[in-house]
């Protein structure tokens, strides 16, 4: 694939994948197909296996493995795969190299969660994923820009850096980080379709969307209207799907996944719970909050189909 068509795809919608498990809550890629064959027929434009929606951290490596493999094999080159590397360096280099393997387009790479995290460190972690890929492409998942606009520049500088994905909501550091970095960076809105207006105001272009699992048509309507740079109809569409990103957000988040995974179940393409340490299941409340969004918006219909 182009770094041309690679970049075009990342300014539109990055749908983040769920893991499906089996009653016993053991990996059941197949559950994934009918999904990711919506997602592709509505017209998302890049997916993303062992993303935080696809409870990258829940995973051991060899699931996380088997995940990019078997995804790659169901999405078959349909459109680009973006695939999660993260952990400690030896996991995230040999999760590099299977993924480059499994034919993935390009990997993301999770922030490092070491309460030790060095700036400098950052830069030599990317520098070895990279090399240990065969020198696929690279999009940061930035999710704490504490690191500081200099921290920034500079691992946007790195070798096959090609996009960012900012996940944190500080509008005005990213418009920052834009403007002080190589205009060939693709900044992407991270927070997903309700933070993607203010994100877009500030140079961002496309977004990250888990709601993609149920609902891609609804993440394709939103994103072409910020396209067009229509932001009244764009708000218009995320307020109909506010519910749901309400309910993701309870629990310090801990129900983001849950709320995926339930509203899944409701509409006949169940993929198992959430593992912990995510909240599992839902509380009525939160559950009746997804099922009065599905209903209104007539998607328990394909549960009857």
């Amino acid at each position: 694939m182009t770094l041309d068509r690679l970049r075009k795809a990342l300014t539109g919608i990055s749908g983040i994948l769920v893991t499906p498990y089996d009653d016993a809550g053991d990996l059941d890629m197949a559950r994934l197909k009918p999904i990711v064959d919506r997602a592709v027929t509505a017209g998302v434009h890049i997916l993303v296996s062992n993303g935080n929606t696809g409870e990258f951290y829940a995973l051991t490596v060899d699931e996380a493995e088997r995940a990019v493999i078997e995804g790659a094999q169901i999405i078959g080159g349909r459109v680009p795969l973006l695939a999660g590397i993260g952990r400690g360096i030896g996991d995230a280099c040999r999760l590099a190299k299977v993924s480059a393997k499994a034919g993935a387009d390009a990997l993301m790479i999770h922030q490092p969660p070491d309460p030790f995290v060095a700036p400098r460190g950052i830069v030599e972690y990317i520098r070895r994923v990279h090399d240990a890929s065969g020198g696929l492409p690279l999009v940061l998942y930035l999710r704490n820009d504490a690191i500081g606009l200099k921290a920034i520049e500079e691992i946007c500088a790195l070798d096959g850096v090609i996009g960012v994905k900012w996940a944190t909501p500080n509008p005005m550091k990213l418009a920052e980080a834009i403007r002080e970095t190589d205009p060939s960076i693709v900044w992407v809105g991270g927070l997903a379709e309700t933070w993607a207006p203010p994100l877009y105001a500030v140079g961002a272009r496309g977004f990250t969307s888990g709601l993609i699992n149920v609902w891609p048509e609804h993440s394709v309507a939103i994103h072409a209207a910020l396209d067009r740079g229509d932001y009244v109809a764009a708000g218009k569409l995320i307020e109909r799907m506010s519910a749901f990103e309400e309910v993701r957000a309870e629990e310090m988040n801990g129900t983001n996944v849950s709320g995926v995974k339930t509203a899944l179940a409701m509409i006949g393409q169940d993929c198992g719970a959430a593992r912990p340490p995510a909240a599992w299941p839902l509380t009525s409340a939160q559950a009746a909050k997804i099922r009065g969004l599905l209903e209104q918006e007539k998607l328990l219909q394909i549960e009857a189909a």
